[in-house]
């Protein structure tokens, strides 16, 4: 029936049949090259344990009310809102200006 001439000149088998084993082969690669990357990550990732321990200390949660109690010793009738510098302006000028702004203010 087929001989091994007229698969040859088939485009489908020519290039299609390639391309598909390209993508499908690449994609697995890709998995397993993404998989290693992570698990860096995690390895890198790892604590000491003394370290991990006040590292979950500082991730409890706080209770409402302690925040509340911070936020009543501010004082925010003395607040004043300063914006920061433009990309085209000195930040260093800028800062300066502010601070003998604020000084000649007080």
């Amino acid at each position: 029936m087929f001989n091994l001439r007229t698969l040859q000149k088939n485009k489908t088998v020519k290039y299609g049949v390639p391309m598909l084993l390209l993508v499908v082969g690449g994609s697995f690669g890709l998995r397993e090259f993404t998989q290693i990357r992570y698990d860096a990550q995690r390895i890198k990732k790892k604590l000491d344990p003394a370290l991990e321990a006040k590292v979950n200390i500082q991730r409890q949660p706080n209770i409402l009310e302690e925040e509340y109690e911070k936020l009543k010793e501010v004082n925010l009738d003395e607040w004043k809102n300063i914006r920061g510098p433009r990309p085209w302006e000195n930040s260093r000028d800028y800062q300066d200006q502010q601070r003998s702004r604020k000084n000649k203010q007080d």
